[in-house]
């Protein structure tokens, strides 16, 4: 794997220190930052870096931060760790740059996975091995309502307000949902979003 390392920001010292402890042993360089601003200050002297940032944070949040990194024109490919109910900020966060988003709680093959991916992208290779193309022949496959239900997840709105806009119940969107999770060979909500993006599907 190449040389990189990656940067903790979360404002909660056990979390910190449990993914650094966890990271550590699966032999990965581990620098821990206790406030977003504390890594937007040191990241311009930070080399091959991979940064995973809490998204709800005090003063500056996750996202905030990946504006600010993206501001200053610095290649720093990061994933964002956020709950559940966060989802529309954390495809906001992608629309910002994030290179991906994790939904807690999650498993330790889920970040170890997110961060060889952010590696590859540090390095300048395509992610996943999938091209646009073949990732736009899966939208082709989709009906009209698979597409309306993808792009409004694309554009990070719940279930409830997917089901009002479109005069459906919310039962029918989690059904259209899984339906394009399936014919877009996505295996999470994160993987759909960002292979969405990459074929330019969605709002702008």
């Amino acid at each position: 794997m190449a040389d990189f390392t990656v940067h903790i920001v979360d404002d909660e010292e056990p979390v910190r220190k449990s993914l650094a402890f966890l990271l550590t042993m699966n032999g990965f360089a581990v620098r821990i930052h206790e406030t977003a601003a504390a890594f937007a200050e040191f990241a311009p002297n930070a080399r091959n870096a991979v940064l995973i940032t809490d998204l709800r944070m005090p003063e500056m949040s996750g996202i905030d931060l990946v504006r600010r990194l993206a501001a200053m024109k610095l290649k720093v490919p990061s994933i964002v760790i956020t709950g559940h109910g966060d989802i529309p900020m954390a495809v906001e966060a992608m629309k910002a740059g994030a290179s991906d988003f994790i939904e807690k709680p999650f498993e330790d093959t889920v970040i170890i996975d997110a961060i060889k991916r952010a590696a590859i992208q540090l390095a300048g290779s395509a992610d996943d091995g999938e091209t646009i193309d073949e990732i736009r022949d899966r939208v082709v496959t989709l009906s009209e309502r698979e597409r309306q239900v993808l792009s409004a997840v694309v554009a990070g709105l719940p279930n409830k307000t997917i089901a009002y806009d479109l005069d459906i119940s919310p039962r029918t969107v989690e059904v259209h949902r899984a339906n394009v999770m399936t014919k877009m060979k996505a295996k999470s909500l994160p993987q759909l979003v960002r292979m969405a993006m990459s074929a330019g599907f969605g709002p702008q």
